[in-house]
C-alpha cells in the first residue's frame, strides 16, 4: 500500500470537538526555562540503523510528522468514550496512509487492516485521556484545565499510527496486520468490550500492545512472561444509623466509629483470608461522614480500591469482602448498603508471544534494550483481550535518563519523545515477527 505523504495534523481539533470541563483547576506549571523542548525535526531515533531498510526510512521520514501529531493530541486531550477528535485525526492519518479503517459503533475508536492472506495478527493502542490538570509547562500543554494525557496514551496512538504507516512501506507482510485503536481504557467498564462487539478480536491469532513506563530509559524495553499487571477492583459501602449526640452513643449507632472499624480492620483482615502470594493491597481513597464535632452522623460512606496479582484470589475476592464487612459492623447495629465493583483481571503475558515480542525488541533497538519487567499494582484493561486471544503487553521506557522521574497518572508526568521511534520499531518488528511463526 503506498503511502501519501506527511500526516495533516490540522484540522481535527479545528472545531473544539474536545471535552470541555465546566471546572476550572489553577496549574502550577514547571518553569518554561527549565525545559529543553526539541523541535519535532531534532527529536532522536535511539534504533536508527537498525534496519530493515523500510522501517529505517519510514522512521526517518514519518517521526518529524509523528512528534507534531503527538503533541497536537496532547494539547488537545479526551476523556473516554467522547475521544471524537482523536478518533478523526486517527482515521484521516490511516487514510491518508492508504490503510482501511472503520470507526467502532460505539461512537469512538478505530479498527482498521492492513496485508494480505489468512494469518491475522493484531496491535493494540489506547487513545483516552484523564481527569488530571496537567502542570508539566511544557508549550503544547493540555488546552484543557482538568484534562491531560498523563498516562501517555498520545504516545501510544502515535506509535500504532506510525507503525501502521512503517507496515505500509513493507510490502508483502506474508499476513494481515488489524490495527485497533481502543478508547476509554481509563473508565469502567473499559473501552475493551466495545472492541470485542465490533468484532475486533476475530480471527486474531496473537494481540500486542505496548504501555509507558516512566522507570525505564527511553529505547529500553521491558518484557515478562506472565501476569504484568494486577486486578483492580472498587469498593464504594454506604452506612447508615439513626444518629444521635455525642455524648450517648449507648443510645444510638455510633457510625464514625463504625466506619474506623471497617477502614482498619477490613484491610487487615484481607491479608489473612487471602494466599498472601496474591499481594492484595486495600486502600481507601475517600471517606464521608458527618459535620458536627458534637453529633453522631446518620449516614457515611467508605470508597476505595482493592488490588491483588492473582488471578484465583481475585475470583474470591468479592464473596470474602462481603462477609468480612458484615461481620465488621454486626456489632455496631449500623445499616449497610456494599457495591463492589468488579474490574479487570491481570494482564496474562502468554509465553511464546513474548518470546515473539523479546525477539522483535532485540532487533528492533539492540540486545541491550531489554529489561525484566517486574509485575506492577497498576491494572490495563487490555487484560480483557488476553482472556480471549493469546498475546503479550510490553513496558515501553519514556524517561530521559536526566530530569526526576514522575510517574503515571500525575499531573508532571512527561515522556522523551524518542520513545515514539523506539515505539514505532519495536511494533513493526513484533508485528512481522508474529506473521512469520
Amino acid at each position: 500500500m503506498a503511502h501519501t505523504g506527511r500526516v495533516d495534523t490540522s484540522r481535527a481539533f479545528a472545531h473544539g470537538e474536545s471535552v470541555r470541563s465546566e471546572s476550572r483547576v489553577p496549574q502550577l506549571t514547571i518553569p518554561a526555562a527549565s525545559l529543553h523542548v526539541p523541535a519535532p525535526e531534532d527529536v532522536g531515533d535511539l534504533g536508527a540503523g537498525c534496519g530493515p531498510d523500510w522501517l529505517d526510512e519510514s522512521v526517518r521520514s514519518d517521526l518529524p510528522d509523528l512528534v507534531r501529531l503527538r503533541r497536537r493530541v496532547h494539547a488537545h486531550p479526551e476523556l473516554g468514550h467522547q475521544e471524537s477528535a482523536t478518533t478523526a485525526l486517527i482515521m484521516r492519518t490511516l487514510e491518508q496512509a492508504g490503510i482501511k479503517a472503520r470507526l467502532i459503533p460505539s461512537g469512538t475508536g478505530v479498527i482498521a487492516e492492513m496485508g494480505a492472506g489468512s494469518k491475522l495478527v493484531g496491535l493494540r493502542a489506547d487513545i483516552d485521556a484523564l481527569p488530571i490538570a496537567e502542570r508539566t509547562g511544557l508549550p503544547f500543554s493540555s488546552t484543557l484545565p482538568d484534562v491531560s494525557h498523563a498516562c501517555g496514551h498520545d504516545v501510544h496512538l502515535t506509535v500504532l499510527l506510525g507503525a501502521a504507516m512503517a507496515l505500509a512501506r513493507a510490502g508483502d507482510l506474508g499476513g494481515r496486520v488489524r490495527l485497533i485503536f481502543q478508547p476509554a481504557e481509563e473508565v469502567f467498564p473499559g473501552g475493551s468490550h466495545d472492541v470485542i462487539a465490533a468484532g475486533g478480536l476475530d480471527g486474531l491469532s496473537r494481540l500486542f500492545a505496548l504501555h509507558c513506563d516512566p522507570r525505564l530509559e527511553a529505547g529500553l524495553v521491558g518484557l515478562k512472561a506472565g501476569a504484568i499487571t494486577s486486578t483492580s477492583d472498587v469498593v464504594d459501602l454506604r452506612v447508615s444509623g439513626p444518629g444521635g449526640h455525642t455524648s450517648r452513643p449507648h443510645l444510638t449507632a455510633d457510625l464514625v466509629y463504625a466506619l474506623g472499624t471497617v477502614i482498619t480492620g477490613l484491610p487487615a483482615l484481607l491479608t489473612r483470608r487471602l494466599d498472601p502470594r496474591a499481594a492484595s493491597v486495600l486502600v481507601w481513597g475517600a471517606v464521608h461522614s458527618g459535620d458536627a464535632a458534637n453529633a453522631i452522623p446518620q449516614s457515611g460512606e467508605l470508597r476505595g480500591t482493592l488490588r491483588m496479582m492473582d488471578r484465583n484470589s481475585w475470583d474470591s475476592a468479592e464473596p470474602l469482602v462481603r462477609e468480612l464487612v458484615a461481620e465488621l459492623l454486626a456489632p455496631t447495629e449500623c445499616d449497610f448498603e456494599l457495591t463492589y465493583y468488579r474490574g479487570v483481571p491481570p494482564v496474562n503475558n502468554e509465553l511464546f508471544s513474548t518470546e515473539l515480542m523479546t525477539s522483535a525488541a532485540q532487533r528492533a533497538l539492540g540486545t541491550d534494550a531489554i529489561r525484566l519487567a517486574e509485575q506492577s499494582t497498576g491494572a490495563e484493561d487490555f487484560a480483557v483481550f488476553l482472556e480471549q486471544v493469546p498475546g503479550s503487553l510490553a513496558r515501553l521506557g519514556v524517561w530521559d535518563g536526566v530530569s526526576q522521574r514522575v510517574d503515571l497518572h500525575s499531573s508532571s508526568f512527561r515522556v522523551d519523545e524518542r520513545a515514539i521511534a523506539a515505539g514505532v520499531r519495536l511494533l513493526a518488528h513484533t508485528a512481522v515477527a508474529a506473521l512469520q511463526h
